[in-house]
């Protein structure tokens, strides 16, 4: 009688966690599809803003402050006033050494992003941010935080050829738009190689929230210089359309990204995310030769962006390959298991084909969102962005 018991009680525990489970991957898959339906949206929504043809506002520094001001008041008043969280303890030192390098790369990042849109198709600059893995890579050895392999450097040859294939089949093909693009992911890499230099010397750990409070305002004002010289005098002389509500929901979005980017890895962790990133990256591909008529995708265009995924999907197995290695062989299932769980969470270094957090012993993710690359993807542990990069697509 007592083994019946046990059986049905044992049966309800086991429905229990099935049911436990169920609603788990249902909230996870639900998160991932707000991180993907954001980020895609943030880019096309950029793009309808800064483009001639469709709201028509040319201006990607203003664009890009009015983001780097509105996600730098919402932290102020979430650490603050709502004290959602508290700040670090930040010196002097930590912030001229630290915050204002990586803010002035950030920007630089966004704002050539940004550019990118007036003169290129959004598909082509997804093809084009491919570089992401060889750009880190590359800035990685130069800077001594990672060593040069030659499988790794085989795999960045064939991402890199697999660009080259992909902007031969561009048929609208704008030198100006590529090197500004070009130049946005160079900066980029900078930027997170130098994160993971900088805060890593200090033992400076950043959630999304203090990374938004420390680096949107630094941010904000290396923008304003080139807009004083560069966007400030058009702005006087041409008749804009500024829309408060249209200007407002981008910013709205851009920030929620970074967040939703958060979520999204404390429920999944790194792998997952770039798994998510390369299911946006070929959504939005197709997407926006459906919202922007005028970008024509050849079948050029996808075999060499193919290639160069393949590189990147090769670069992210030698990765994992290489943390699965660091592991002891001894260890028992649960230990296992729970490693693996944290090895989920720290694998911020691989790479898919933006977002924004710990530090590892290779480059910072290198495939976060640049639509939030505020978030440092070692602290968080990642889609990515990475590469949490942004107000910038």
């Amino acid at each position: 009688m007592f083994r019946a018991k046990d059986r049905v009680a044992s049966a309800c525990g086991g429905e229990k966690d099935r049911n436990m489970i169920n609603k788990s991957l249902l909230l996870t898959y639900l998160y991932l599809l707000i991180y993907v339906t954001l980020s895609s949206g943030v880019i096309l929504y950029n793009k309808w803003v800064l483009s001639p043809k469709y709201f028509n506002f040319p201006f990607p520094i203003t664009l890009t402050m009015i983001h780097m001001g509105f996600s730098g008041a919402v932290a102020f008043l979430l650490v603050r006033v709502f004290k959602v969280v508290s700040p670090i303890k930040m010196t002097f030192e930590i912030y001229a050494t630290c915050v204002i390098p990586i803010s002035a790369f950030f920007a630089s990042s966004l704002w050539f992003g940004n550019t990118a849109y007036l003169h290129i198709s959004v598909a082509f600059i997804q093809m084009l941010k491919a570089l992401m893995p060889v750009a880190t890579f590359l800035m990685a050895v130069l800077c001594g935080t990672d060593k040069l392999r030659w499988d790794v450097f085989s795999n960045m040859l064939l991402v890199s050829v697999g660009v080259v294939v992909s902007s031969y089949g561009e048929i609208h093909f704008n030198v100006v738009g590529t090197v500004y693009q070009v130049t946005g992911i160079v900066a980029e890499a900078l930027r997170l190689v130098l994160t993971q230099v900088l805060l890593q010397k200090k033992g400076l750990t950043l959630n999304p929230i203090t990374s938004l409070y420390y680096i949107a305002p630094c941010s904000f004002m290396f923008l304003f210089v080139p807009w004083y010289f560069l966007e400030k005098p058009g702005m006087e002389v041409s008749q804009i359309q500024f829309n408060f509500w249209i200007f407002f929901s981008n910013a709205i979005c851009a920030l929620a990204l970074n967040f939703s980017i958060f979520l999204v890895i404390g429920r999944t962790g790194a792998v997952t995310i770039r798994v998510a990133g390369v299911l946006k990256d070929w959504i939005l591909i197709a997407l926006s030769t459906v919202v922007f008529p005028e970008s024509t995708i050849t079948g050029l265009n996808i075999i060499g962006y193919a290639i160069a995924l393949c590189g990147v999907v090769m670069y992210n197995y030698l990765k994992v390959k290489d943390v699965r290695a660091s592991q002891l062989p001894l260890d028992s299932i649960p230990e296992r298991i729970a490693k693996d769980w944290k090895l989920e969470k720290k694998s911020s270094d691989l790479q898919t084909p933006d977002s924004s957090n710990g530090v590892t012993s290779s480059a910072s993710d290198p495939n976060l969102d640049e639509e939030a690359p505020l978030i440092p993807s070692s602290r968080l542990s990642y889609i990515g962005r990475t590469q949490l990069s942004s107000q910038g697509g």
